[in-house]
């Protein structure tokens, strides 16, 4: 967690280690470019977001990393949804007109799981359902796919951290392979990220928002990244960020969200973020790549 004051000396050193090496697979030199690029909720400019379609068509596209958003239903069991409420993105108000404001925790998990989360998006997706968390983890390694998985409004769901990380457990998503490379765990709580931190320090955290510079050393005892909205941030943040290491002696990285134009994935990329999470991965991988 200290601050690299010896940029050039590492940069020489890590150059030789590479020659120690072996040659990279073809994708892992792919997911080793920088900007790094995540589907946000799947590739959901092109299929209903947080569907098993939008992590399929994510796959389709060529992209290995996808994000998606936690919450739990009112039995307990977690599901794949963004909104605290099902209104926007389900049917929810046809199928249950006197139970507003049709919020997540409210219904349970089979009430849920009749719930069309597709046609909202267009008749192509009618029928798509709202995944819960085991499935989506059952396609996502399907695909051979990475996640940057989004505990969200966890002060509505007391204990869903360690439930999120029983869940990825079962799943096996906490194997030393997967932890190393394949799973990062986010929140916009800063308690929920130190809690996933404790509870399983092998996990590589995120914590959603843009501390002022004078805070980073603190989060940077709990998270290995910073992942900021992109209208929040400067050349200079990014590269504030980046002088840290995190709880895995590695440099704080910087995710940025949601870019969905080839000029603010440009922008982007000349600042020097590690990763930028967007609902067109295509267009940003061609606008950073040109």
């Amino acid at each position: 967690m200290h601050v690299r004051a010896v940029a050039a000396a590492a940069t020489a050193f890590i150059g030789t280690a590479v020659l120690l090496l072996p040659a990279p697979t073809a994708q892992a030199a792919a997911d080793d470019d920088r900007p790094l690029v995540v589907a946000h909720r799947g590739a959901s400019a092109y299929a209903p977001e947080n569907t098993l379609a939008a992590v399929d068509m994510a796959a389709d596209m060529g992209f290995s990393w996808v994000e998606n958003d936690v919450q739990r239903t009112k039995d307990g069991e977690l599901v794949v949804i963004h909104d605290a409420t099902l209104a926007r993105t389900t049917n929810v108000e046809e199928l249950y007109p006197r139970r507003a404001p049709w919020n997540v925790r409210d219904f349970t998990s089979k009430e849920i799981s009749r719930l069309d989360a597709g046609s909202w998006f267009g008749t192509r997706y009618a029928g798509a359902r709202v995944p819960t968390l085991e499935q989506y983890m059952t396609r996502v390694s399907r695909n051979n796919q990475k996640l940057v998985l989004e505990i969200k409004n966890p002060q509505l769901y007391p204990g869903i951290e360690r439930q999120t990380l029983k869940v990825l457990s079962n799943e096996g998503w906490l194997s030393p392979a997967r932890l190393r490379s394949r799973l990062v765990v986010q929140s916009f709580s800063a308690a929920t990220v130190r809690t996933v931190h404790e509870l399983r320090p092998g996990v590589r955290t995120a914590f959603l928002g843009t501390p002022k510079i004078a805070e980073l050393a603190e989060y940077a005892t709990f998270a290995d990244q910073i992942n900021p909205s992109y209208m929040t941030i400067s050349r200079g943040y990014v590269a504030s960020v980046q002088a840290f290491d995190g709880p895995h002696g590695r440099p704080l990285e910087v995710l940025t969200w949601t870019v969905n134009t080839a000029a603010d994935a440009r922008q982007m990329a000349e600042y020097g973020v590690d990763g930028i999470i967007t609902n067109k991965p295509d267009v940003v991988r061609k606008a950073t790549k040109s």
